[in-house]
């Protein structure tokens, strides 16, 4: 039993270490993040990001149907601290709803009050999946003595779906869509 037990450790630690040293592009729930980096630049801290999205047959079905969907991603700037929980510098969140006009079949992605329309899927998507110069945190903000890092999130939100799709939502892996990851500030 107990050589099993080091045999199944010794496995996970692998496993764990390979995917450490994986590095490169990050893959999550029917996300690739190919592009992700920090940069100083006017005077602030800015991300730029770049994604591959891949929706379930489930979502691009409810799309299909007029059922709007929204993404969100998120940028949080803390500051590290030995002796207390980090301290949060800054939090950025950018929104998009994309939906379909089954009249004029045409995609529709709104980023707060402005709307761009496409005439396919993927065009839309490729407006949502990627930013670039998105402004996290003026530099002066920023201590030189210390140290910073970003965690970074890009999801689908379905807490913006109507409420009778929220239903049962829960635990399937067909809306589950996104990607996170941590980034430390050199």
């Amino acid at each position: 039993m107990l050589q099993r037990l080091q045999t199944l450790a010794r496995i996970l630690l692998a496993l764990a270490l390979l995917a450490a040293l994986a590095g490169g592009a990050v893959r999550a729930q029917g996300v690739d993040l190919p592009t992700l980096e920090l940069r100083r630049e006017d005077g602030a801290l800015s991300l730029d990001f770049s994604a591959r999205l891949q929706l379930s047959r489930t979502v691009e079905d409810a799309l299909q149907r007029g059922v709007p969907v929204y993404f969100v991603s998120q940028a949080t700037v803390y500051r590290s601290r030995w002796y207390w929980r980090d301290e949060r510098v800054a939090r950025v969140t950018r929104g998009w709803r994309l939906a379909y006009q089954p009249l004029t079949s045409t995609w529709r992605v709104g980023i707060g009050a402005i709307v761009q329309s496409f005439p396919t899927l993927a065009d839309a998507l490729a407006v949502i999946s990627s930013t670039s110069g998105w402004k996290l945190v003026e530099l002066s903000q920023l201590d030189p003595d210390s140290r910073y890092y970003v965690d970074f999130a890009f999801r689908l939100d379905t807490t913006q779906l109507p409420s009778p799709m929220q239903i049962g939502l829960t635990g399937q892996t067909a809306w589950q869509l996104g990607v996170e990851r941590t980034l430390r500030l050199e």
